[in-house]
């Protein structure tokens, strides 16, 4: 649906024209833009009232973008624009290729049931959400589609960007000091601690009464499970087995504590195998799998109508199974904290517009005056 042409442009003061922060000498004014459709974002950027026109247009002044009146389909444009520019950016700078590899390794580890390697702190729900392949299907087309099938509000699609921040924030920053603590450790750990022998080994051997009473304690043990094994035993064939089991646990043990009470046997403890730290990065391979578990997550949220799960999965191309799994992982790596305040939101769309109208003037930069 195109958004219809802005016949000019709307700029007026906010309702509380007071002073948002106070410097010394003046005061900044806040002025409020009721942003109608693209349209109306191109026409400001062509005339340089957005950031990114000429130094100086609205330098001195705080310019809050409002977006509700927008066409949500618009809204849909300008936030696939933003997300396919971090995704081509982060697939040109982290190669994107070799980290899926990375990560795909690191998946089959954490599948392994006993003592694998050491991952990074949320290394399992981050690594939820890579897929093997791109999908073929583009970002915008992916948020139209979800919205086509599963209506909703602008705030849901806004909020993503906010989602993909603080996930982006918490989870690097909890992987570089598990890092931090890791070098640490790793350096001021000791050798000579593992060929030590602890004193109190040694003092538990005895070659007296003690060896006894500990010969007694095992066959205590072997009646109990004699007792335990055949019902129908009575006591003297109970005697008779404990004289045979007395003598198989006491030969192999008694040279066996002798030469304990001198040497201590201590394990070879191995280092953990630790992989490469796993950190979050929005790319192609995991952009689609965030924005429906995101707009799962955010329309229960946001919104007093939204639909089962099982649509959500149909509309976004996946097994039930996996987006339940999804959003719980969605969930963790936000920490179940799904509240945006109003203020975070404004910025966003604020943040939103400027981005759109820059992605503009670059656009008719590179096409020249004819475009």
């Amino acid at each position: 649906q195109p958004s219809p042409p802005a016949d000019g442009l709307q700029i007026h003061g906010s309702p509380d024209a007071a002073a948002t922060r106070q410097s010394p000498g003046r005061r900044q004014q806040q002025t409020v833009v009721d942003v109608r459709d693209l349209a109306h974002v191109q026409a400001l950027a062509r005339t340089h009232i957005l950031p990114g026109g000429r130094p100086g247009a609205a330098a001195d002044a705080q310019v809050k973008y409002e977006i509700s009146g927008m066409p949500i389909g618009d809204i849909i444009e300008m936030v696939a624009a933003l997300l396919t520019k971090i995704t081509t950016t982060n697939d040109l700078q982290h190669d994107a290729m070799q980290r899926n590899v990375v990560h795909q390794h690191q998946a089959n580890q954490s599948s392994d049931a006993a003592g694998g390697s050491q991952m990074s702190p949320l290394s399992h729900s981050v690594l939820a959400f890579h897929g093997k392949n791109v999908p073929a299907i583009t970002i915008l087309s992916y948020l139209s589609r979800i919205h086509k099938y599963c209506p909703t509000t602008y705030e849901v699609f806004l909020s993503l960007l906010v989602y993909f921040d603080r996930m982006t924030e918490r989870v690097n920053d909890m992987v570089m000091k598990s890092e931090e603590v890791r070098r640490r450790s790793s350096t001021s750990r000791p050798l000579s601690s593992h060929l030590i022998a602890p004193q109190h080994d040694t003092a538990m051997f005895d070659h007296g009464h003690a060896a006894q009473d500990s010969d007694e304690s095992d066959s205590d043990l072997a009646d109990a499970d004699d007792d335990d094994d055949a019902d129908d035993d009575d006591d003297e064939d109970d005697d008779d087995d404990d004289d045979d089991d007395d003598e198989m646990v006491d030969s192999p043990s008694a040279p066996t504590r002798q030469d304990s009470a001198r040497i201590v046997a201590v394990p070879n403890e191995q280092p953990p195998v630790v992989g490469p730290a796993t950190y979050f990065v929005v790319d192609s391979f995991n952009i689609h799998r965030l924005i429906i578990a995101g707009v799962t997550c955010a329309s229960k949220f946001f919104s007093d109508v939204f639909y089962t799960n099982s649509r959500y999965a149909k509309v976004g191309g996946l097994p039930l199974a996996e987006l339940n799994h999804l959003e719980i992982q969605f969930l963790v790596l936000n920490d179940f904290r799904l509240a945006v305040p109003v203020e975070d939101l404004e910025a966003y769309a604020t943040m939103l517009v400027e981005f759109y109208a820059r992605e503009v003037i670059a656009q008719n930069a590179g096409s020249g005056p004819g475009a």
